[in-house]
C-alpha cells in the first residue's frame, strides 16, 4: 500500500489525458465533416486526428486501465463496494467509446464516413455524461439513482436537440 498514492496519481494523470483526447477528438471530426470539400484543411485535420488518437488517447487509456487494475490488486476491497461496480460499468462504456472514435477516425481517413457534423456534435456529449457519473460515484461512494437517471435524461435531451432537423433555416444551430 505504500505505492498506492503514487499509482493513484499516475492513474488520475492518465485519466485526464485520456479524457482530453475523448473530449477533443469528436470536435476534430465535426471540423473534418463540415469542411470535407476543403482537401487541404482535411489533410491537416487527418494528421491531428491520427496523432491525438494514437499517440495520446490510446496510450493514456492503457495507462489508466493498467494503473487502475494495479490499484484494485492493491486494494481488492473495492470489489465489495456497489459504487465501484457502477464506476467500472461506466469505464467500460468509455473504453467502447474510445474504440468507436478509432472506428470513425479510420472512416474519416478514407473519406468514407457517412456521419455528419451534427452527429459528432451530439456524440461529443457522451463522455461528459460518463465523466459526471464516474466522478459522482467516486466522490459520493454511492450510486445516486435519481441523479444518475436525471443527468442521463438531461444529456439525451441535449443530444436530441443537437441532431434534430431545423424547421427554419434562419435558426442558429448549437
Amino acid at each position: 500500500m505504500e505505492y498506492y498514492t503514487a499509482i493513484l496519481s499516475l492513474h488520475v494523470i492518465a485519466v485526464m489525458s485520456w479524457m482530453g483526447m475523448i473530449f477533443y477528438q469528436p470536435r476534430l471530426y465535426v471540423y473534418h465533416q463540415e469542411n470535407k470539400e476543403n482537401k487541404e484543411f482535411t489533410k491537416i485535420v487527418k494528421i491531428q486526428e491520427y496523432k491525438l488518437y494514437k499517440y495520446i488517447g490510446l496510450n493514456a487509456m492503457y495507462v489508466a486501465i493498467l494503473s487502475g487494475a494495479f490499484m484494485i490488486y492493491l486494494n481488492p476491497a473495492l470489489f465489495k463496494m456497489p459504487w465501484f461496480h457502477a464506476k467500472l460499468s461506466v469505464v467500460i462504456l468509455l473504453i467502447i467509446y474510445t474504440f468507436s472514435l478509432g472506428y470513425y477516425r479510420k472512416q474519416l481517413e478514407q473519406d468514407d464516413c457517412k456521419r455528419d457534423g451534427k452527429f459528432f456534435r451530439a456524440y461529443n456529449e457522451l463522455p461528459t455524461l460518463y465523466a459526471i457519473l464516474i466522478v459522482t460515484f467516486v466522490i459520493m461512494k454511492t450510486i445516486p439513482v435519481y441523479f444518475s437517471i436525471f443527468i442521463s435524461l438531461f444529456f439525451i435531451i441535449i443530444m436530441y436537440m443537437i441532431v434534430r432537423k431545423k424547421k427554419n433555416s434562419n435558426t442558429l444551430s448549437i
